[in-house]
């Protein structure tokens, strides 16, 4: 898909598509228990917290910089950033606010220029969004992988579970 006009690109990252993937993150969040909020499987591997600090800081200090054609200021996902549940999550939903005022701000003209990546990569802007996107979904895959190997139920993404669809399609 692509977006061409100031209209499409709100539509899709302020009111619905944008959104709607956030939405099914935090409802995914949510499953997370208290005391597993710092778990991580190994040594050296991202806890919950750090997953939540990352999409974070990802989105609004890499994506939301070099949209705007500056570089990253990518500060990492460390625990000096907010720590504990209650304000890992409002750092979360504050740097996410900040993120989606400045891609409102983009013109149908800038969403079609190219930005670089912290890799020195020119892209189209609109592809650099696209592509938060998928890091989003990468990592809410990877909640649902912790919590599935810690026994914690998680609800189905759209609506169904795959056994439901399949029954469903019989």
């Amino acid at each position: 898909m692509e977006l061409t006009t100031t209209r499409e690109h709100l539509s899709l990252w302020d009111n619905d598509y944008w959104e709607k993937v956030r939405q099914r993150t935090l409802k995914v969040i949510a499953c997370i228990p208290q005391e597993k909020f710092d778990w991580r499987y190994a040594k050296g591997k991202f806890s919950f917290a750090d997953i939540i600090r990352h999409l974070a800081t990802i989105e609004r200090y890499m994506y939301a910089e070099n949209v705007q054609f500056k570089p990253s200021r990518y500060p990492g996902h460390g625990p000096e950033l907010a720590d504990g549940r209650e304000n890992v999550m409002t750092f979360f939903n504050c740097l996410h606010q900040e993120s989606v005022a400045i891609f409102n701000r983009l013109s149908a003209n800038d969403l079609q220029k190219k930005c670089v990546t912290p890799g020195g990569t020119p892209i189209t802007v609109w592809k650099w969004l696209r592509a938060m996107v998928e890091h989003e979904v990468h990592h809410r895959s990877q909640i649902y992988t912790y919590l599935g190997m810690l026994g914690i139920p998680t609800p189905p993404i759209y609506g169904l579970t795959s056994e439901e669809v399949r029954e469903r399609s019989r």
